[in-house]
């Protein structure tokens, strides 16, 4: 029986890059699409001799709705060619409002991707242009209705909080008018900045300021109290769906599940080796080979506790005993007394999780564990 792995697909290629972006992302180089997509291909070609299913698909970027319509559907049609999928599986793809077009869409439909996912981040102009975002507002309106009229129904928008100059009541404007659009799915992401972006160098300079500590906690409540009130379930510390629209892919990385990586910086984890792909274009392009570590068991077990912490359920004492051979009291029991006494963490239903409070300090917790 093929075991069931994820496949995630970089498209590194945007019209402009935002101030808070250090992802792999390359702006102004259509000329380099199409040979990029012939690269993506034939690594396709190489890594499908493994007996797997893909249970899930996700197409990241940079954004990859600014392919033209007839190599995404190049791209769609060579990766099913190679790969076997799943009945049902999910499969989503990363779109910048504004970029997409009915063609684009239609391709999509066409090859089976039956998940949305938009950088939408603000409703008001000045946050947009701060954070170097080149579409608007009524753009994220025309291209959600879009996108619902080509016959997507999962659709998710991503936000973002705790940004210069933003105000709680911009955050709650901006759910509000992310809310009237009926998404099934809100990301809602705590603004981290990266070194070696322009952001950085700004906030160094102290052209920007950040909110404070406590700003940035109050939003973070008032999109957990807000979403739950619209019937939205938090199943990780910054995701937020509607019954039933969990986004799988995700929820099977924070689980440790294997999955293949394909294209520039695209990382995957398979037979417990994780692998990277160069993240520089040109070296992709050239066909310089992945590194790969191999990961010790204590790695993977800290790993499984990283990420499983990340989700609401928390750690399955039951899976993490099945996946280790050893128990979390095992491996971790002297490190997990004082977050257990301080109220962080909490043994629930056979899982370890984070407790409310323990979300707002994870990486203290994390810290611990080490």
């Amino acid at each position: 029986m093929k075991k069931e792995v994820g496949l995630y697909v970089h498209v590194p290629f945007c019209v402009k890059k935002c101030v808070y972006c250090d992802f792999a992302s390359f702006a102004g180089r259509e000329q380099d699409e199409e040979a990029y997509v012939d690269a993506v291909l034939r690594e396709a070609e190489k890594r499908s001799g493994i007996e797997a299913v893909i249970s899930t698909l996700f197409i990241g970027g940079g954004t990859p709705s600014v392919l033209p319509p007839a190599l995404m559907d190049r791209l769609l049609s060579g990766i099913r060619q190679r790969f076997s999928f799943l009945p049902g599986a999910e499969c989503s793809c990363e779109c910048n409002p504004g970029t997409v077009t009915e063609e684009f869409l239609a391709v999509l439909r066409k090859r089976g991707v039956n998940r949305l996912s938009f950088g939408a981040q603000a409703a008001q102009p000045r946050l947009l242009s701060l954070l170097g975002r080149i579409h608007t507002w009524a753009q994220v309106r025309e291209s959600v209705d879009m996108a619902k009229r080509a016959g997507f129904e999962n659709i998710n928008l991503d936000l973002m909080l705790g940004l210069p100059t933003q105000t709680l009541e911009d955050l709650r404007q901006t759910l509000d008018e992310a809310l009237a659009l009926s998404p099934a799915h809100l990301s809602c992401y705590g603004l981290i900045v990266e070194e070696e972006t322009e952001m950085f160098r700004r906030v160094e300079r102290g052209e920007w300021i950040l909110p404070d500590e406590d700003t940035e906690r109050e939003m973070y409540e008032c999109c957990r109290e807000t979403l739950f009130r619209r019937g939205f379930e938090q199943y990780e510390i910054s995701n937020f769906s509607l019954p039933g629209f969990a986004c799988r892919h995700n929820m099977d990385c924070w689980k440790r599940k294997e999955y293949i990586g394909l294209g520039s910086a695209a990382c995957g984890f398979l037979d417990n080796i994780r692998y990277r792909n160069p993240p520089l274009l040109t070296d992709y392009l050239a066909g310089k080979p992945a590194e790969e570590t191999v990961i010790s068991p204590e790695e993977a077990r800290f790993e499984s506790m990283m990420l499983g912490l990340r989700m609401t359920k928390g750690i399955s004492g039951r899976d993490f005993l099945a996946a280790h051979g050893v128990t979390i009291g095992e491996a971790y029991g002297r490190q997990l007394e004082r977050p257990l006494r301080q109220g962080l963490i909490e043994w629930k239903d056979g899982c370890l999780r984070l407790t409310r409070r323990g979300m707002d300090v994870q990486n203290s917790v994390l810290v611990e564990l080490l």
